[in-house]
């Protein structure tokens, strides 16, 4: 059963979603456009971050380098317990695509070459000998700002193997924006968001209630925004409540502006009532920055409010349809395995999206699928996502009551297949992580750079 399998991992949450996943952290840079109120980011450390958070000690200690970084997350992975065949790639520090581009490149070369054990010539040489490497990266996620997310940008992150983005939204509300220093507009995060969905990412929001010149009531209605608009709705989220950190600008004027970050009542509150508006093609990734408590002038200190949050909704018997509180990995009751597949049709950016899942009797979730269809010039089905829950196993390891690894992928790519052959598209396409082509291969798919391709008819 699962909690046999968890039994032999330390913090087994850590890869209970299906994947391992393994940061790394770009070197110090300043954002092009300035500094955000609520950035603590320093000289010596990238910004938005700050040196007590263990991701940043740990490159600090290794000089940034992302070789040296990569080798010593999976000797630590091992020694825990983890899997470590199946990696998601975690690309943190600042804004990427704003570097030097011969860093960048360097930067994800050396990555894989730490997955692959042996150095490569070029990044396409080391993605080709990680398609069957010992350590795989089956998924690459760049954090990024919706103004940095242009048509080259776009590519050159397909290029990297990326497959989800992360961009910076905080709250749609060009008031709020300026108030803060954002550097960009609402029409920038309506525009990447549908930039990156066509070009078949998983897309990310990071969220921030209680800006300075919002309040709860304006944060809820902005909140349904993203989702009552087909300009937004993001395939997930991490909500994080502003915060006042050391060294921010911020810090240094909330005093003067008489700003008060929420209360952990008043946040407790707000992050239900998001909980609850959040649909069935949504998966909320975290709640709260986990700022130390040396680095907090003032907001909340309880780095583990989710579990109260989560704790406090299960108690009410209010049915939420967020993702993550469905996974299997997370329900240890209601485990019978009467699977059934549904699908959700929503209007996205210009699009069609097709959400499916896999689910029991009792909404439990087993795996989804994100498949995009567009028309027009450039139209074509996209399979987005594809991802399978539980406790990770390695690749061709099965283990009773795990739901990895017995053949639901194979079942919701036949689905996706059948629509879109349905709807007359003449291929689909997938945009793949390095380590899964092979898995597609397997399923008649064909490499042709950035994605594995399929002839429907």
């Amino acid at each position: 059963m699962q909690k046999q399998l968890e039994k032999h991992v330390k913090k087994p949450v850590r890869t209970i979603s299906g994947v391992t996943p393994l940061t790394v952290v770009l070197k110090p840079r300043k954002c092009n456009h300035g500094t955000c109120i609520y950035c603590p980011g320093g000289e010596y450390v990238p910004q938005s971050y700050t040196d007590k958070s263990p991701a940043v000690m740990r490159a600090l200690a290794l000089g940034f380098d992302p070789y040296e970084q990569v080798k010593n997350r999976l000797n630590v992975l091992n020694a825990m317990g983890h899997p470590t065949d199946k990696i998601e790639l975690i690309v943190l520090g600042g804004t990427f695509l704003q570097y030097d581009l011969e860093y960048q490149y360097w930067f994800i070369k050396r990555c894989f070459d730490a997955m692959n054990g042996k150095d490569a010539e070029n990044l396409e040489e080391a993605k080709k000998i990680n398609e069957t490497a010992g350590h795989r990266c089956v998924a690459m996620c760049i954090e990024n700002r919706p103004d940095n997310c242009s048509p080259e940008e776009i590519k050159r992150m397909l290029e990297f193997g990326a497959t989800r983005v992360e961009i910076g939204v905080q709250m749609p509300d060009d008031e709020i924006y300026m108030k803060t220093n954002r550097g960009h507009t609402v029409q920038d995060v309506i525009n990447a968001t549908k930039n990156l969905k066509n070009a078949g990412f998983k897309l990310g929001y990071h969220m921030m209630p209680g800006l300075p010149g919002s309040n709860p009531k304006k944060d809820i209605e902005l909140f349904k925004k993203i989702f009552d608009s087909s300009d937004f709705r993001p395939d997930q989220l991490k909500l994080y409540p502003c915060q006042v950190v050391k060294d921010s600008p911020l810090a240094r004027t909330y005093k003067i502006i008489k700003y008060k970050p929420y209360t952990e009542k008043q946040t407790k509150e707000i992050l239900k009532k998001m909980m609850a508006l959040i649909p069935e093609y949504c998966r909320v990734m975290r709640m709260i920055r986990e700022f130390p408590k040396e680095k907090m002038v003032k907001g909340l200190t309880k780095l583990d409010l989710r579990k109260d949050v989560e704790e406090e909704i299960r108690i009410s018997g209010k049915k939420v349809n967020e993702i993550r509180m469905r996974e299997v990995g997370f329900n240890s009751k209601n485990l019978n395995e009467n699977l059934m597949l549904k699908t959700i049709e929503y209007d996205s950016s210009d699009g069609k999206e097709y959400f499916l899942e896999i689910v029991n009797d009792n909404g439990i979730l087993f795996g989804l699928l994100r498949l995009r269809l567009t028309k027009g010039k450039e139209g074509r089905a996209t399979i987005r996502e594809l991802h399978i829950y539980g406790q990770t196993l390695n690749l061709g390891e099965h283990e009773k009551g795990v739901s990895q690894h017995k053949g639901l992928g194979k079942w919701l790519m036949e689905e996706a297949e059948k629509i879109a052959k349905e709807k007359k598209y003449e291929k689909i396409y997938v945009i793949s992580g390095i380590g899964v082509r092979e898995y597609y291969k397997n399923l008649g798919y064909k490499l042709d750079r950035p994605y594995m391709i399929k002839k429907l008819l």
